[in-house]
């Protein structure tokens, strides 16, 4: 086991993080994107949200995105293999009002997935991003009334609260031999809010 504290937007930090990785395991088999800005957040108009958080949002759930891929790349690229996952999630489904930073973000992780499957299909990389619905974790109870909460199970077919143990069996797929053929796609898992 490898525990490192990396900060996502310094590309000296995820090159280092993918280097001590290779020391450890000797590869690089799999990315999954997970790091995001997301508790702290203010629900809030768009005309009000600071440019500085606005920066920092899309520093950490884009750009931090892009600098691991870069670190992890040329590993993957040399073993001929790999899978990358990115967390997105289902607010750019909805287009959530007064969330428009954290909402645009994860839209764009989509819009990443696609480009980069595109690109690293070559070198036999997949890339596939998973788009949870609301999970009710600390900072979500903090940021959503208990009302809207059930609101939105409401609005599922299966009616009951997310869980984030729920998108494990989504993520551990998409990283094996039998997603080999997949890439490219946002597979949602929010209990049946949005069906494609």
């Amino acid at each position: 086991m490898l525990s490192l504290r990396t900060d996502v937007t310094s590309t000296e930090e995820t090159v280092e993080m993918a280097r001590k990785t290779v020391e450890r395991f000797g590869k690089i088999d799999i990315l999954v994107n997970n790091a995001a800005i997301y508790g702290g957040l203010r629900l809030q108009p768009f005309y009000e949200v600071d440019e500085i958080e606005w920066d920092r949002v899309m520093a950490v759930n884009l750009k931090g995105m892009w600098l691991c891929c870069k670190a992890v790349f040329p590993y993957m690229k040399e073993q001929g293999q790999g899978k990358i996952v990115n967390i997105s999630s289902g607010v750019h489904f909805k287009g959530i009002p007064y969330f428009i930073h954290y909402t645009t973000s994860k839209g764009g992780v989509v819009a990443f997935t696609r480009a980069m499957a595109r690109e690293l299909g070559a070198y036999n990389i997949n890339v596939n991003s998973v788009a949870p619905g609301l999970i009710l974790t600390k900072a979500s109870r903090d940021m959503f009334s208990p009302e809207l909460a059930e609101k939105d199970t409401a609005t599922q077919a299966l009616h009951k609260e997310q869980k984030p143990e729920y998108l494990l069996g989504t993520v551990v797929f998409l990283c094996t031999d039998d997603a080999d053929y997949l890439t490219g796609q946002t597979i949602v898992v929010d209990g049946g809010t949005f069906m494609h």
